[in-house]
This record gives C-alpha cells, sequence and structure tokens, in this order.
C-alpha cells in the first residue's frame, strides 16, 4: 500500500471532502482554493473556520500547501498523487474527441511516420497540451539487401522487408567501389539473412566477416561495415519522438518559476534524449500511466505531469507509446481516455498495416 492511499484511508469523510474539492478546484482554475469559497459547495453546512482547521491538518499531513501567506490552498505532488489514485472520476471520450482522432486516418495514402505525425497533431489539438509520440522500428524480418551505386560517391542500401516493406538509405561508400564489390556485399548479406530483423543481423556479421575473411573481398567487407553502420546509425535517429503543440504549454499567463519550468521542459524536448526510457515508462503493462512530477523521470526538473500509455501490435507486443505532457494541473479526468484511445487508434493502425 503506497504512503497516498493510506493517507486516504486514514481520512474521515469531511476531510476528503474538502480535500476532493480543494484538488477539483485547482486543477480547472489553477488558482488556490480558500476556506469561503468551500463553505458554498461542501455537501456538509460548516463554518469557513472549520474547514480552515481542516485544510491546516491536510497541510500537515503533506497533501495541501500554501503558496502565500492568508492564501487558500493547492495540493502537493502526493496529494495529486492520492488524488490521482483514490478519487480521480475518468470521463467517457468526448464524441468530438473521438471524431477529431479518428479524422487522422481518412488518408490511406501517407506511410505510417506520417499518420503517426497526424495522430500527433490531433492529440495535441484535442488536449491543449504537448503530445508526444513514440513511433516504432521496423522489425519485421529481412528478406533482401542490395547495394545501388548512384555515382563514385554516392549509394544506396536497400532493404525489403519480409512484410513487403521497403527502405532505403543513402550513403557515401569506401573508396574504390565496383559493381562486383557490391554484388558479392549483397550476396554475403542475404546468405546471413535466414528470416533475421536487422537489429539481430548487425549482432552477426561482424563474427561472420571474421570467420569468414578469407572468402569476402577487402571491398566488400568494408561496404557491408559501411553501407550498415549508415543504417543502424539513421535507425536510431531521436526522430523516432514525435513532439507537437509546444506551443500549447506557454498558452496560459504563468509566472516567471512556472515559464522558466516550460523552458526547462523544451529543452528536454528538443533534445529528446533517453527515448529508450520514455518507452521504459509504459512496459509495466497495458494501459495508461500518469507519472507528476519528480516522478516523472524524463522530465522531472521541469515538474510537468505525464500521461503516457504504450501501442502493440497485431502480436499484442509493445512497439511504441503515445502521451500528454503538460503542467500538473492537467484535466486528468479527461486526458486519461484520450490517450488511451489514441493508443489503441495507433495500435490498430499499425497492425492493420502489418
Amino acid at each position: 500500500m503506497t504512503e497516498g492511499r493510506k493517507l486516504f484511508e486514514d481520512l474521515n469523510d469531511r476531510s476528503r471532502e474538502v480535500f476532493r474539492r480543494v484538488v477539483e478546484g485547482y486543477l480547472e482554475n489553477g488558482e488556490p482554493v480558500g476556506s469561503r469559497s468551500l463553505t458554498r459547495t461542501l455537501s456538509e453546512k460548516v463554518s469557513a473556520a472549520t474547514i480552515r482547521n481542516v485544510m491546516q491538518d491536510l497541510e500537515y499531513l503533506g497533501l495541501l500547501d500554501s503558496p502565500h501567506v492568508s492564501a487558500g490552498r493547492i495540493p502537493t505532488q502526493m496529494g495529486l498523487r492520492m488524488f490521482v489514485d483514490g478519487l480521480l472520476e475518468v470521463r467517457d471520450l468526448d464524441v468530438g474527441d473521438r471524431e477529431r482522432l479518428d479524422a487522422t486516418l481518412d488518408s490511406n495514402s501517407e506511410d505510417v511516420g506520417g499518420l503517426l505525425d497526424r495522430v500527433g497533431s490531433a492529440l495535441s489539438g484535442v488536449t491543449k497540451g504537448a503530445s508526444l509520440v513514440l513511433t516504432p522500428k521496423h522489425e519485421a524480418p529481412i528478406r533482401h539487401i542490395e547495394f545501388v551505386s548512384l555515382g563514385h560517391d554516392r549509394a544506396l542500401v536497400v532493404l525489403v522487408f519480409a512484410d513487403g516493406h521497403v527502405e532505403n538509405r543513402l550513403f557515401t561508400p569506401p573508396p574504390g567501389q565496383t559493381p562486383s564489390s557490391m554484388r558479392e556485399a549483397a550476396n554475403f548479406l542475404n546468405a546471413l539473412i535466414e528470416g533475421k530483423t536487422l537489429s539481430e543481423l548487425r549482432t552477426v556479421i561482424s563474427r561472420e566477416i571474421a570467420q569468414r575473411r578469407q572468402q569476402i573481398d577487402t571491398l566488400a567487407r568494408d561496404l557491408v561495415d559501411s553501407g550498415l553502420a549508415v543504417w543502424a546509425a539513421d535507425a536510431n535517429q531521436p526522430e523516432r519522438l514525435i513532439v507537437r503543440g509546444r506551443a500549447n504549454l506557454l498558452a496560459s499567463d504563468g509566472q516567471a518559476e512556472e515559464l522558466e519550468r516550460i523552458k526547462t521542459l523544451f529543452d528536454d524536448l528538443e533534445r529528446k534524449r533517453d527515448i529508450a526510457d520514455f518507452l521504459e515508462l509504459t512496459e509495466e503493462g497495458e494501459g495508461v500511466r500518469i507519472f507528476i512530477g519528480s516522478e516523472n523521470k524524463l522530465f522531472s526538473l521541469s515538474g510537468s505531469s505525464l500521461v503516457v500509455s504504450p501501442y502493440m501490435n497485431a502480436d499484442r507486443k509493445i512497439i511504441g507509446a503515445v502521451g500528454v505532457i503538460g503542467p500538473t494541473r492537467l484535466n486528468y479526468g479527461r486526458i486519461v481516455p484520450i490517450v488511451d484511445y489514441t493508443a489503441q487508434l495507433v495500435g490498430k493502425l499499425i497492425s492493420d498495416r502489418s
């Protein structure tokens, strides 16, 4: 049992209601909630002085904070966590939000990357936050590899996957390459494929080259190294993380401290670091997860919240993730079903095109 959950169970009914009203008021308006405003909304008629005593107790427990002297209260990070775990009411997905997300799939002419870009833009527009979409690496088995010369200093390495997907990368081949060395390099790789994925193939190439050094020409050996090196480097580029809607984070007026946190978040998003960690956040199982403030190890310095969900392919394997990031004052009840639906939508998109 978490500390927050135990605290929640130890509260009496009046304290729970005061706490819930404070959090809901803060999430809706972004302002501290005072005792006088609560006297008008509580189901039990009590004085403002009684409510202030309850709020002081909640502050003592670490669930509320008072940003200014004589001001109302706002929830702490622990308080928000307790609210999300025990009191959050998740809404049904709004019909209009569903239609806006579904509309991203209207075009069948775009590749998966283009469609995921559109999904990210729609998710940002619907939630008024910044959206994150981690696109999948193509891990289908390889059927064929080809090197194509485009000149003395330009060549393509072309991969044909077993599912019919074709990709190519432009690179600079080692000096002295000839049509015969390109054919030899392709033949060498195609003999090793045997249904392997690209990542699996890379792990055996160096060993095979070492064992068969006498059987493969030096030029062909250099071409194999350089061709797959550029592919590996390109496949791991941070552009796998699509970020849309940064401007939404600046839409509301904020204090200087808040703007500084947003600037820190922007810097993290621009660097797009720790992409693997972003996916790891979702790998404890299917479904939406919420990370608040310092719980969010990718953007902890910015004091932001991240609502994230994995998406899966037809084999129920987690291959990517979608999420929304913003201030801790997110409308969690609305955003959770949006992120959940978007993850299901992307999973269906990937499965249908596999």
